[in-house]
C-alpha cells in the first residue's frame, strides 16, 4: 500500500515521523488471558504512578501535546488519543477489553505514550496521504460524534480522511473478522531514527506472535 508524508506535516515538524506496519492472514479473537492480564497490571501500575504526578508531566505525553500546539489544536480540548487513555486511567475507568488487536494497540499506545491507529486494510481505498486536515473536512469518529478534522493531522485515502492520533473515524475498524491490517504509529518526533524502528518492530513481532500471519514495516519521515 502506498503511503506519502504531506509537506504541510514536515514544513511545521521536519522531524515528524510515523511507524508504519502491514499485516497480511492475521486471525483477531477475543484476548487471550495473558494479554488481558498485562494490560490490567499495566493500567494500574500507571494509575498509582498518577498519584504522583500529573499526565502531562509524562514525557510522551507531553510532547504528543506540544505536536497539536504545533499545528493550531488546543490539546486541552482536543487531546491526543495516548492522553485521553491515561486520563481514563487516572480516573480509575480503566479500558475493558474488546479484542486482541485493540486491547494490543492499547497496550502499546500506554506503554509509548504515543496515538497508535489500526484499520481493516479491506476497507481501504487506494494511496493513504499523512497530511494536515481543513476547515472542511469531518469524519464521524468511532464514538459517534461528527468530528472537525481542521488543523488535526489525519490520514486519508481516496475515499477521504479515516484517521487521526486525535480519534480515528468509524469507517474501517478491525474487527474479529479482519484479516489485514495497517497499523500506524505516531512516534515522538524527537525519537531517533534507530530508536523508531526499533519499537515499530517490536510491536510488529509481538502482533504477528498474537494474532499469526506475516508484516512488513517502515519508519516513514521527511
Amino acid at each position: 500500500m502506498e503511503i506519502t508524508l504531506h509537506s504541510s506535516v514536515t514544513d511545521i515538524l521536519p522531524d515528524f515521523k510515523l511507524g508504519i506496519i502491514e499485516y497480511n492472514n492475521i486471525t483477531v479473537g477475543p484476548s487471550p488471558s495473558m494479554l488481558r492480564g498485562r494490560l490490567q497490571l499495566f493500567q494500574e501500575s500507571i494509575y498509582f504512578d498518577l498519584k504522583d504526578q500529573q499526565v502531562t508531566d509524562r514525557k510522551g505525553i507531553n510532547e504528543w501535546r506540544q505536536v497539536f500546539k504545533s499545528f493550531g489544536k488546543d490539546p486541552s480540548r482536543y487531546r491526543p488519543s495516548s492522553e485521553s487513555l491515561y486520563r481514563r486511567i487516572q480516573k480509575e475507568n480503566y479500558l475493558s477489553s474488546i479484542h486482541s488487536a485493540v486491547d494490543l494497540n492499547n497496550f502499546f499506545s500506554l506503554q509509548y505514550e504515543s496515538p497508535i491507529g489500526i484499520y481493516d486494510s479491506s476497507k481501504l481505498n487506494g494511496p493513504i496521504q499523512i497530511t494536515v486536515g481543513s476547515d472542511k473536512e469531518v469524519y464521524t469518529a468511532l464514538n459517534g460524534r461528527d468530528i472537525s478534522l481542521e488543523n488535526l493531522i489525519i490520514s486519508k485515502d481516496k475515499s477521504g480522511p479515516f484517521g487521526s492520533p486525535y480519534v480515528d473515524s468509524n469507517r474501517a475498524p478491525v474487527t474479529e473478522s479482519t484479516k489485514s491490517a495497517l497499523q500506524i504509529i505516531y512516534l515522538p518526533p524527537s525519537l531517533l531514527i534507530e530508536e523508531a524502528n526499533k519499537l515499530t518492530e517490536s510491536l510488529k513481532n509481538m502482533f504477528i506472535q498474537l494474532h499469526g500471519g506475516n508484516g512488513t514495516h517502515f519508519i516513514l519521515t521527511k
